[in-house]
């Protein structure tokens, strides 16, 4: 799809860097935006220092950044393609692919893992691993023990950089390889992300540290960090992950639809007791609650980087951002995609008539769960829709269960249940029986085997 941004917009999103750069006191950021699949507008500004010249500005489109924890929903990416395959299921306990973790991790499932609901640690035990070089898989398994279990696992939101150095063993282990070659062939490669890598690859930016009271800068380390590097290894470019938006908004096709949805919704959320959530943790996704819209992403920081990566799951609009500071960037992401939503607004897709199966057809309109009106209506994947018809009740999508005559609830209370429409004495459908709930086409149809039997007075206006 062909997007072209208004000049006011382009001129309004240059400008929203351009500020940030200044008054965040960034050496250099660059962002960018993507909608239909594509990257509508990419900006930089600042100095990366780039082959030794301090004077380089960032080429959005080829200056690679170190993305920090971005580099987790690859992981995640290449585990569920694992699970898609049917090497890896979401509830086999880890030790079920790392024999040698008979404890500890070894109990913990792989779905917690990706969630982050694993309880497990969320560091290593030794010196600060983001600055310095790391060991081997060998070097990293001796603290992955029942000491490494923090919290019992599945129970709350416990972030852990461990548990992804775990997944990308698991990776590799899997396939017989590398998480990176894994990494590489399943997603690089076929996506065309030809400038993301494990280390910098000129041109690069320089990862720095400002000082907070004066206006210099430290060079922060780089290393390999071995086997943690799963947990934030990637250096990457606006143009590469623009790439890999398409794949968290579920439209790239290197990942099925199916699993995508899994990875947005919440495993874990990661909020103070009592508030609404509006952080939270999918299948290698960040998740956040905006307004009542879902976001999917993932943020990253290294020392001398910070990244982000988010994208609207309704609309597909995406933003990426990236800097060369320690201490990173403010709300600049959201607001760069709220100026595009804003701005340009997306035209609603036309309406058109298109087929609708016979069998759904026979259950469009008024359902009553006792005295409460439902309504079924056609969906667009050969299934239908269940809601509230003022707005409350239970609301799920329905499609094909595989056998003829019956449904299974995609999401909402109804998710994984069946509904089956059960036919009167004329051959018409007389209610529909819903994980054994009865839905009538009128109020609790005295017609239509209601359990508990409906009285025989019927309705009335007194006592």
């Amino acid at each position: 799809m062909d997007v072209a941004l208004l000049p006011s917009t382009t001129r309004t999103l240059d400008h929203l860097l351009a500020r940030e750069q200044s008054e965040a006191r960034l050496p250099s950021v660059v962002a960018g935006l993507v909608r239909g699949g594509g990257l509508v507008w990419s900006g930089g500004r600042g100095t990366t220092g780039l082959d030794g010249e301090p004077g380089a500005g960032p080429d959005p489109l080829n200056t690679q950044y170190r993305v920090g924890s971005i580099s987790k929903t690859f992981v995640a990416a290449a585990v569920l393609r694992a699970v898609e395959d049917g090497l890896v299921g979401l509830e086999d306990p880890v030790r079920a692919h790392l024999p040698e973790l008979v404890d500890g991790v070894g109990r913990v499932t792989v779905g917690q893992l990706l969630g982050q609901a694993g309880g497990v640690q969320a560091e290593t035990d030794g010196p600060w691993w983001e600055r310095t070089e790391g060991g081997d898989w060998d070097s990293l398994r001796p603290i992955l023990g029942e000491s490494a279990v923090r919290h019992r696992p599945g129970t709350r939101f416990h972030y852990s950089n461990v548990g992804f150095g775990v997944l990308g063993e698991l990776v590799g282990r899997v396939r017989d390889s590398t998480w990176r070659e894994v990494v590489a062939a399943q997603f690089l490669v076929p996506l065309g992300m030809t400038r993301t890598t494990p280390r910098p690859q000129a041109p690069a930016a320089r990862g720095l540290a400002v000082h907070p009271w004066a206006d210099v800068v430290l060079p922060e380390p780089e290393h390999d960090a071995g086997a943690m590097a799963p947990a934030g290894q990637l250096w990457s470019t606006v143009g590469d992950l623009a790439r890999w938006a398409g794949v968290v908004a579920g439209t790239s096709g290197v990942l099925r639809r199916s699993t995508v949805e899994a990875m947005w919704e919440p495993q874990s959320v990661d909020d103070a007791r009592g508030s609404a959530w509006s952080v939270g943790y999918g299948l290698g996704l960040q998740v956040w609650n905006a307004g009542g819209r879902r976001h999917a992403g993932h943020s990253g920081s290294m020392p001398g980087f910070v990244a982000m990566l988010r994208v609207d799951v309704e609309t597909g609009d995406g933003v990426v951002v990236m800097t060369n500071s320690t201490s990173g960037f403010g709300d600049l992401p959201a607001r760069l995609l709220t100026t595009l939503a804003e701005r340009e607004p997306l035209d609603p897709e036309p309406w058109a008539p298109r087929e609708v199966p016979a069998d759904v057809l026979e259950l469009v309109g008024p359902w009553y769960w006792g005295p409460s009106p439902l309504v079924v209506r056609a969906g667009r994947d050969g299934g239908f829709d269940l809601r509230g018809l003022t707005g409350r009740g239970r609301a799920s999508r329905f499609v094909p269960a595989g056998e003829p005559g019956l449904w299974r609830g995609l999401d909402g209370y109804y998710a994984g249940e069946l509904l089956r429409p059960v036919r009167g004495a004329d051959g018409g459908v007389s209610h529909l029986d819903l994980a054994s709930f009865r839905l009538t086409r009128t109020p609790y149809d005295p017609d239509a085997d209601v359990p508990g039997g409906v009285d025989a007075g019927g309705w009335t206006g007194g006592a």
